[in-house]
């Protein structure tokens, strides 16, 4: 690909100079030339008059993915559990697969799994690929990553969804970087098509102020990564024999099976057919293909705080409307007698009046609480991005034109220091305002 200029029809009117932001363009003998700098945006070729530039060397032929078929999520494993972003994205992934009438599969590695398999199939899974071995035991993810090249390579997923967590943050982008295909991170949205059948991966951009629709045209598979808490667990009832998300029914493995070399000659399946009708899938692998330069010298739990805002079902937010740090102790004494804790806006954050773990939006936590009161906070849509999947949203705010109430159930147009010791005294004295 190269970028070219027609002298003959240049006029060296320094239009495409002024608009490149990377100063790739200079006038020689009064034509533009493009130098070194060129990042190919195309901001020059749209606003020449005399259309004299032009990107030459484009891909304009098809491209066949006919090979590639059905959603694969990455199940991430913690110590002793699943992350719960796994199942939300398998019970997205159900709904993707279902537009497009294919299967859904999950990918699992780590070292002494549990055999928990059936609650992933409670999400819709049809087949699940195991890959059980020692070299997964540190979680460094160039193996991991190895390793899932190998299964992407092996089984060709139209899609492949994983969770934005630290690990997957790290993970994802190198395996997406190996088979040269996009990624794109932290979705907020996923759907597909429906006249191409592509997936329609959506994410804020720009600082949050803007939501952009990104799609994967000329690779496969279609990669993207999803904050925790922005899609919904949801559990379907499939009975073992009866099919998964498509309504298919099960296959058998251990009629079907066939050898898979995951980083040697002598790999194959090493069970089959034996765990959950047929619908487990148990990978060997060569380890001696499997090195890494990276060595764990030790592990260290985080100091300091450790609240994490995700284990609690009711979550009580302050902003800017607060006024200070030493009104949140307010906010505290309401997060108590709803048994929740106190989150807070970046605003609130940033104003140092309390620490970045109870920060709830696109740069702090993604929650989806059983009930989320707002008070205090404006709405700006980088909060929003954090808390709208919540299954209530109460907003206390004096000013009525809040964008937070756009998305709250239910509203209260007021001052928050007249309205909470209110509610603080209902709860105390009166009934729950929250039910189980």
């Amino acid at each position: 690909m190269e970028i070219k200029v027609d002298e003959s029809t240049c006029t060296g009117c320094s239009l495409c100079k002024n608009v490149c932001m990377y100063d790739a363009i200079d006038i020689v003998g009064k034509k533009a030339a493009i130098n070194e700098n060129c990042v190919f945006c195309g901001a020059c070729i749209d606003i020449c008059k005399f259309k004299s530039i032009e990107i030459t060397g484009l891909s304009q032929g098809y491209k066949d993915f006919s090979q590639y078929k059905g959603v694969m999520v990455f199940i991430e494993q913690q110590p002793g559990s699943i992350a719960d972003v796994s199942y939300e994205l398998l019970s997205e992934g159900k709904k993707l697969a279902d537009a497009l009438g294919t299967e859904l599969t999950g990918i699992l590695l780590g070292y002494n799994l549990s055999q928990s398999y059936p609650e992933i199939f409670k999400y819709g899974t049809d087949r699940l690929y195991v890959i059980d071995n020692e070299i997964f035991e540190n979680n460094l993810d160039d193996i991991y990553a190895k390793a899932l090249v190998q299964v992407i390579h092996r089984f060709k997923p139209d899609i492949f969804l994983a969770g934005a967590t630290g690990f997957g943050r790290t993970l994802i982008p190198k395996v997406a970087a190996i088979i040269k295909t996009g990624l794109t991170a932290d979705c907020t949205s996923l759907a597909i098509d429906p006249e191409k059948k592509i997936l329609l991966q959506t994410r804020p951009t720009f600082g949050g102020n803007v939501l952009a629709t990104i799609i994967t045209r000329n690779a496969r598979p279609q990669m993207a990564t999803v904050r925790p808490h922005v899609m919904e667990k949801k559990q379907i009832d499939v009975k073992p024999g009866e099919g998964g998300s498509n309504g298919k029914p099960d296959v058998d493995i251990a009629k079907h099976a066939e050898s898979i070399s995951l980083g040697g000659p002598d790999s194959n399946i090493c069970k089959s057919g034996e765990d959950y009708n047929g619908r487990v899938e148990y990978i060997e692998l060569d380890i001696s293909n499997f090195k890494t330069k990276y060595k764990l010298i030790a592990t260290e739990k985080e100091t300091g705080q450790s609240i994490n805002l995700t284990d609690y079902d009711v979550i009580v937010s302050g902003g800017r409307g607060i006024g200070g740090p030493e009104n949140f102790g307010l906010l505290k004494e309401l997060a108590d007698a709803l048994g929740g804790v106190v989150g807070a806006s970046r605003a609130a954050v940033d104003s140092n009046w309390i620490s970045y773990p109870h920060q709830v939006g696109q740069t702090g936590k993604t929650v989806n609480p059983k009930a989320y009161i707002a008070c205090g906070i404006s709405g700006a849509i980088q909060h929003l991005a954090g808390m709208q999947t919540s299954d209530i949203i109460i907003a206390i705010n004096k000013d009525p034109d809040a964008p937070i109430f756009k998305v709250a159930n239910y509203g209260i147009v007021g001052d928050l220091f007249e309205i909470i010791p209110k509610l603080i005294k209902r709860i105390k004295y009166g009934n729950n305002l929250i039910q189980n």
